[in-house]
């Protein structure tokens, strides 16, 4: 065992295995009996390929660079591809991200486009398709732009013709719902074919408070829609229908996403059977041809399990996997998922319901290095404000043939998770363990406002956001130090989106860190709320901040860029200049305020990345830039790390 100093220790994590890894499985589907879905490719410019696991069992990407399978509805996308068997031979449509298209693909032809390019703004987009074949055409969420400004935009249920005909033509698109509207999910048809259900919503709600489950007779057109769930105050995350014909739904309106089937509780439990609708046509729960249902749930993390809905009895997946993402499928008695532990990432995994098997049969987890350097980490609850609890995430320094001299405590970053309606997943992150393994210590916390801890916990952060994350976050940092587990003069926060706006806001209303990584962050309220951010979360300050025709004075109070003069902290701002959700012109006025100020900080922008940087490259950079701050400010000696040019 050698002894050196934290920050010092060699590591075999460096920045580009970290971003070769950076990303999961996603968008499950069955084509046939065949298992596909969708991977990132990092290091292919970050484009998200579509991959099929034969017969055989060999898993493939069948399509090659450029095509990249992601949807841009509400500009984080959805579902983006469904498939069946035609005539013995994979059908596919899949929706493309550079030009938004559908596309028509059968493995050994080049994809054909369905649907044409509109001019205007944002143009034409599509998400959560389902193949309706016998009409000959793929129902899903059509996103209209009608002008240049970002909410210059109409939603509707729309068909579109698998012939091709309405590729160079708007009008052969049939739209199966108007515009009354403002945000939908895709259809789910009934067995019988006769009814179909989908989720509703409009400003300023966003589908974690409210949401409507509306049922319509199909023809035609959708028509005679009639509300049967869900409400202002009452969310309902995904609904489908089961074999039977009776309607599944997950329901908040105990304060937990239950399962309801016609309108009655399956297995009432205070945990979560659904969560934060952020993608169109995420799924936590499937219903077998048996009667019984796939669900994802749990409270603070997530299993796979199998519910019977005549007992409410659960009996979940055998297995490693601590948590499972929002994505499944099922086949017969077949349902795969993707699940990931600390000690494994993502991977597809197929549980065989005759005979309780799971096993992993895709993106199968592969020791990179030494899993020694993994972190090893604790769950733990602190106590906050007013004795509220705080849920978070502590991964202490840790490596296999290093420790640090003498009892002295480590360097820690508090990490602050984006949405801000989000989730820290306990799961294996090559990033996290990039710090660890090198004797950085990383406390992810789960502040007043994440999800999976009940409603209750959620609306925490309403008209708090600034606050209620922001001391959250501290009281985690600050009781680390207390108790001698981290070293109270090198603390430093961190976070993306949401994430950058509490770290930002943590730099300028406390003094609880030594500096702070800022990514693609929220920086102005006001001028986010007038316009400068995508149309899904246009009026997401509504609730987080308060009405802004009642609390104005609010959205200056709160905004970092208006206390630019209280960041006396160094600090790292990344920012991608792609980005429609948090653009760079956020990043720009912080900056210009900050000026001839002399605080220690760097900014990079990084063209064509948007809200999430894709690229190995940019992912590189921004990870050794974040290490270099931090052997900078804590006095830190990391080897080979290019050393991150600070700015006074």
């Amino acid at each position: 065992m050698q002894t050196l100093p934290y920050g010092s220790w060699p590591s075999p994590i460096d920045a580009a295995l970290a971003a070769a890894h950076d990303g999961h499985p996603e968008y499950l589907g069955f084509v046939g009996a065949e298992v596909w879905w969708t991977e990132p490719r990092p290091t292919e410019g970050g484009r998200r390929t579509l991959v099929r696991r034969g017969a055989e069992g060999i898993a493939e990407s069948v399509l090659d660079a450029p095509w990249n399978v992601r949807s841009r509805v509400i500009e984080y996308g959805g579902h983006p591809w469904a498939g069946a068997v035609v005539d013995g031979e994979p059908l596919v449509v899949f929706a493309h991200f550079a030009d938004q298209r559908l596309y028509r693909f059968t493995p050994g032809a080049e994809p054909r486009p369905l649907t044409p390019v509109s001019p205007v703004g944002g143009g034409l987009r599509w998400a959560d398709p389902q193949l309706v074949l016998d009409r000959g055409e793929v129902w899903c969420v059509l996103e209209e732009f009608t002008g240049d400004g970002p909410t210059d935009v109409r939603r509707v249920l729309a068909a579109v013709p698998l012939d091709g005909s309405a590729a160079q033509d708007r009008d052969a698109v049939r739209e199966l719902t108007d515009d009354s509207r403002r945000f939908l999910t895709g259809p789910r048809l009934s067995p019988d074919g006769r009814r179909a259900a989908w989720l509703a919503w409009d400003h300023p709600r966003m589908p974690w408070d409210g949401t409507e489950l509306v049922v319509a007779d199909v023809g035609d057109v959708l028509s005679g829609g009639r509300t049967v769930a869900g409400g202002p105050e009452e969310s309902v995350a995904q609904a489908d229908w089961a074999p039977d014909g009776s309607l599944l739904y997950a329901s908040d309106r105990t304060g937990w996403w239950n399962l309801y089937r016609d309108g009655e509780p399956l297995c009432p439990r205070e945990e979560e059977f659904g969560g934060p609708l952020w993608k169109l046509g995420h799924r936590w729960f499937a219903p077998l041809d048996s009667g019984l249902v796939a669900v994802v749930h749990g409270r603070g993390a997530t299993a796979l399990g199998i519910l019977d809905p005549e007992t409410g009895e659960v009996v979940d997946a055998a297995g490693p996997w601590t948590e499972f993402e929002p994505t499944l499928a099922v086949h017969g008695e077949r349902v795969v998922g993707v699940g990931a532990s600390p000690r494994s990432a993502h991977e597809v995994v197929e549980l065989d319901t005759r005979t309780g098997r799971a096993r992993v049969i895709g993106a199968g987890h592969d020791d990179p290095v030494d899993p020694a350097y993994y972190p090893e980490p604790q769950i733990r609850t602190f106590g906050g404000p007013d004795g509220r609890e705080i849920h978070a995430h502590v991964y202490p320094p840790h490596h296999p043939r290093c420790v640090a001299p003498g009892d002295h405590p480590a360097p820690y970053v508090v990490w602050a998770h984006g949405g801000p309606t989000g989730r820290a997943p306990l799961v294996l992150d090559l990033t996290i363990a990039y710090f660890t393994s090198r004797g950085i210590g990383v406390a992810e916390v789960n502040y007043g406002g994440s999800t999976g801890y009940g409603r209750a916990y959620r609306n925490r952060l309403r008209e708090q956001w600034g606050v209620v994350d922001v001391e959250d976050c501290a009281a985690v940092a600050l009781a680390l130090a207390e108790e001698g587990t981290a070293d109270r003069d090198r603390l430093a926060v961190r976070g993306g989106s949401a994430g950058g706006w509490t770290a930002a806001a943590s730099l300028a209303t406390t003094d609880v860190y030594a500096c702070g990584t800022i990514i693609y962050p929220v920086l102005d309220l006001a001028a986010w709320a007038d316009g400068e951010t995508h149309d899904f979360e246009s009026q997401y300050l509504e609730t987080l901040v308060g009405p802004r025709a009642e609390v104005p004075a609010r959205y200056a109070e709160r905004s970092p860029s208006e206390h630019a003069d209280r960041v006396t902290a160094p600090f790292l701002l990344l920012q991608g200049l792609d980005d429609v959700v948090c653009p760079p012109a956020q990043c720009e006025r912080f900056l210009a305020r900050m000026a001839g100020r002399r605080v220690p900080h760097a900014y990079i922008a990084f063209e064509g990345e948007g809200h999430g940087f894709r690229r190995a490259e940019t992912m590189v950079r921004a990870l050794e830039s974040e290490l270099s701050l931090y052997a900078q400010v804590f006095g830190l000696n990391p080897p080979g790390i290019p050393t991150l040019e600070l700015a006074k």
